[in-house]
Order: structure tokens, then sequence, then C-alpha cells
């Protein structure tokens, strides 16, 4: 079925400054979706046309939706600070972006590889050494495994209090169970989408992953071996654990801090 992009918004929003720029809604009519999923995209304001702009995929966390982040903190003020555009897709309730065990269900990855990457490429003409991927918690899960998949498709990814080894959330025994089956020692489905298992695959790569989570966060164990993992094979990652616990506080202020470094590697 062929993917079918309708503009649904566009909205010219006035920031403080007074200069007009644009909040952008996308719906993708998605085969492998079994449904719609909502794309909002922030613009900077200083964008030029047929510049190379800079662009953040940017990924919610469990029980979220593509809204969580423009209504948790000003993503277009984020933005305008770093010159990137940022997209926000819908990673729904319970996807941990990855594809459904069951066929006939949401195959996210699938989803995102051939429908929604290539679009959003080509739509805003972006440059895969200029873009990159981060998310919160379960996104930062889905960031990184995206990541894995294929690095040419950006220049660095990262990690918010992400679910880095599938085994340390709390909800492989609940909600999970929905995606990926039963959590039994039979089931390897566990081990196969956890990022930490995959990052064989990348030995020898040169691009830096950023992994964050507070230090009070129960996650903060799932990051830091993830970090020692890549240390082992020598892939290059920045660990950054400071205070904090899993909440909005604290992933506003990891992502200023990915833009940060995200930015600083476009001058490298």
């Amino acid at each position: 079925m062929k993917t079918i992009i309708k503009k649904l918004l566009l909205l010219a929003v006035l920031v403080a400054s007074g200069t007009a720029n644009a909040q952008e809604l996308i719906v993708f009519e998605s085969s492998h979706l079994k449904c719609n999923d909502s794309v909002l995209v922030f613009t900077p304001a200083n964008s030029a046309p047929g510049e190379a702009t800079p662009a953040l995929f940017l990924l919610h966390g469990w029980s979220g939706n593509y809204k969580n982040w423009r209504d948790k903190t000003d993503i277009q003020a984020f933005s305008d600070k770093y010159g990137f555009i940022i997209i926000t897709p819908d990673g729904f309730y319970n996807s941990w972006y990855v594809n459904n065990i069951d066929p006939n269900k949401m195959q996210w990855r699938k989803f995102f590889d051939s429908e929604l990457y290539p679009a959003i490429m080509k739509k805003y003409r972006l440059d895969p050494m200029r873009s990159f991927i981060t998310g919160l918690s379960m996104g930062g899960h889905g960031a990184i495994n995206v990541f894995l998949d294929d690095t040419t498709r950006f220049r660095s990814a990262g990690s918010m209090s992400g679910v880095l080894n599938l085994h340390d959330t709390r909800l492989k025994e609940g909600q999970m169970t929905e995606v990926l089956g039963q959590y039994t020692k039979e089931n390897t489905l566990f081990d196969q989408n956890s990022a930490i298992n995959r990052l064989e695959s990348i030995r020898g790569t040169k691009k830096a992953m950023i992994i964050s989570c507070g230090a009070q966060d129960g996650l903060a164990k799932s990051s830091r071996e993830f970090s020692a993992k890549c240390d082992q094979l020598g892939i290059p990652n920045i660990l950054i654990m400071s205070p904090g616990v899993h909440s909005w506080p604290y992933w506003i202020f990891a992502l200023d801090l990915h833009l940060f470094l995200f930015s600083k590697m476009l001058g490298t």
C-alpha cells in the first residue's frame, strides 16, 4: 500500500522575538502500523531556504504520544536555540518501537525504515550526516535500536534514561508481553531486541552515542552497563550520569544537553 502523507496543519507561531516560524503536523497513513501516525515537526526560525539544516528525531516514552514533548516543554524554543529541525513521531502507548510479534499488529520499525525516515528526509532535504536521533525511556531504547539498525542514516544517537536492556524494565512481564510475547526463558525476543546485545554489529564505528541518565533513576544500571559494553568493544560513547530521577524535569534537562552535544559534533 502506497504511503500517503497528508499535511493537515501548518501553524505560524510567534516567538518572543516576534519572528514567525512553523510547527507542522504530518499524518502518515501506514500499512505497517495498521493505523495513522501523527508527526509534529518544528522548524527553527533562523533556517534559510536551501540550507542543510541539522535534524533531530525525538522519541517519547512509554504511555506517551507524539504531543508529549511539545506539551511538556517548549520544543520550538529548543529548535530555535540550536537551529535543529525537531521531528516528534508517535511511538504510541506501548509499541516499544519494535515490530510486534504478531505480523497483523503494529510493525513500528518497518514503518520507520520504509515510510517515516525516507519521507521526512526527502521532504525537509535532510543530510544523514547532519541528522540525529534520541529519546526518553522506551524512546531511548527505540532511538539506539534504530541507530544500530543502520548507522549510515545518522551522525549520532542518544538515550535519556533509556531501557537499553529490556530485562531491566518493570514492564517486561506486563505491557511488553503485548508486543514481544510472554516473558519466559524460551522467548529470546527480549534478548534480541535489547540494544546492549546488539552492539557487536557496530564494532569499529567512529560514531559516538550519548548515553545519559539520572543517577537516582531505576534504569541507571541499564545506562552504565550499556556504556561499559561499548567501552569493552571500543565503541565511542559519552556516558553522563547526573542527579535526577525518571521524570520530565530530568528529560528536559537531558534534551538540552543532547542538543548541545549534537551541535558540537557538527563541527568535528
